[in-house]
């Protein structure tokens, strides 16, 4: 295991000693790389003579495996909120969740500061019909503290047989004491596309997560209403994308296209130069052009962001809501080999079209519409940041953005963002709470 760790840093002292050849200071620039090297072979040997003093000392012989485990999961958890290792089964897991079915109780979930934190319920799974809310942090699992947990622990933790019930213990910013919440576990069938006709003149799409099942769903709902509204009765469609909490880069990439004939949805960019990669439109505008609205709030994050963000800068939608989670960073996935599970490690930025990183910065609605928000919920819907995680990835440039609301009122005729998008749609100003709509960069076709 040993050389299996020192021979890429053997191999980076190496390549910086090449480099510095040329250098009217080689010898400077040597020594520091020199006593960097010493520096993580002294780390490393630490960390080995630990390793074995747990062995022989800690009052129960402790499982090797597990021990190697945790120092895995302490060393890339440290990086930031997003990179994690997932052993077999979680790696597994992860599979079975981004196919669009898997048991459970239907959460998107973080980890912050020693708790588990929820980014959104997914539409119709037993959380959200059991009132589970973003931003709501999870203390304890059926009596169990949560703080000392790995997020994995925790999640398969909220996992078991279906129709099996766990219990929830949620600290609601707001409420004057913890919440015991019971849910019943369920197959969670992800349906991540819903639609229906409103007022007989606009397709409203409800996405909720970018799985691999999201761009047919997509296809299906805008045929569906182009069949079902004859297209000069048509006005225009509404994708609502708030508390969507994201999913696979290729799904956004695919949906953006349905709305796009051409150009860049996104790139991502690296520590070098050479690992910029730039993903376009492809397929052509499957709504011929129609105006389009995309709703967006403090919950929608990652693939969501990039969705909006491409839409923006081609001035192919209109962004009404609050500003977005700020999720934009790049989790590759390096599966480990055979049994040894798998790395999500964040590898890079997201750069909408015209050049403007989503990391801690959000997209920001060219019409800013505030929720009604119940009194019991205030002073906590209004806290949904990327910037706000204890070890985010810092912004690449500008200033971070802190949290916006991500209330959604649960019955459409309260839905304050939801009614501004179908009079926009029908040519009526809305009653924005932002002073100056977003400027539009034009970016290239």
């Amino acid at each position: 295991m040993r050389k299996t760790l020192l021979f890429p840093l053997g191999a980076l002292t190496g390549a910086c000693l090449t480099l510095l050849v040329a250098s009217p200071h080689g010898s400077v620039w040597a020594a520091r790389a020199a006593a960097s090297a010493d520096d993580a072979y002294s780390k490393l040997n630490l960390f080995g003579e630990v390793f074995e003093r747990v062995k022989a000392s800690y009052v129960e012989k402790p499982d090797n495996a597990k021990l190697i485990e945790g120092a895995i999961t302490g060393m890339v958890t440290s990086l930031d909120p997003h990179s994690r290792y997932m052993n077999d089964k979680a790696w597994t897991e992860m599979q079975e969740t981004t196919s669009g079915e898997f048991g459970g109780l239907g959460i998107e979930v973080t980890m912050e500061e020693g708790l588990v934190k929820v980014v959104s319920p997914i539409d119709d799974t037993p959380a959200s019909k059991a009132g589970i809310m973003s931003g709501d942090l999870i203390s304890k699992i059926d009596g169990d503290a949560v703080q000392g947990m790995t997020l994995e622990q925790a999640v398969n933790k909220m996992k078991g047989p279906v129709d099996t019930q766990t219990k929830l213990t949620i600290v609601r910013k707001g409420a004057d004491a913890p919440l015991d919440v019971a849910i019943k576990r369920e197959i969670i069938h992800v349906r991540p596309v819903r639609f229906h006709v409103e007022n007989g003149d606009i397709g409203y799409i409800r996405v909720t997560s970018f799985n691999e099942q999201t761009t047919d769903g997509l296809k299906k709902a805008i045929a569906s209403i182009s069949k079902e509204v004859p297209p000069e009765k048509l006005v225009g469609y509404v994708m609502d994308l708030r508390n969507n909490p994201g999913g696979l880069l290729d799904q956004a990439v695919s949906v953006s296209s349905a709305f796009l004939q051409r150009g860049e949805v996104v790139s991502t960019r690296g520590r070098n130069p050479e690992e910029t990669q730039r993903f376009t439109a492809h397929g052509g505008d499957l709504t011929k052009g129609k105006p389009l609205v995309v709703l967006v709030n403090g919950g929608s994050a990652s693939a969501s962001e990039i969705v909006a963000g491409a839409l923006h800068d081609h001035k192919r939608a209109t962004i009404i809501g609050t500003r977005s989670f700020g999720k934009g960073s790049v989790q590759t996935i390096i599966p480990l080999g055979a049994g040894n599970g798998a790395l999500a490690l964040t590898t890079a930025r997201y750069y909408t079209p015209s050049g403007r990183s989503i990391q801690a910065q959000g997209i920001a609605p060219d019409i800013e519409i505030l929720q009604d928000v119940p009194p019991e919920l205030k002073g906590r819907m209004d806290t949904m940041a990327e910037s706000q995680m204890r070890g985010h990835l810092s912004a690449a440039d500008g200033t971070e953005q802190t949290g916006s609301q991500s209330y959604v009122p649960p019955e459409e005729k309260n839905d304050k963002a939801l009614h501004a998008a179908y009079d926009f749609l029908h040519g009526q100003t809305a009653n924005a709470v932002a002073a100056k709509p977003a400027s539009k960069a034009t970016v290239p076709n």
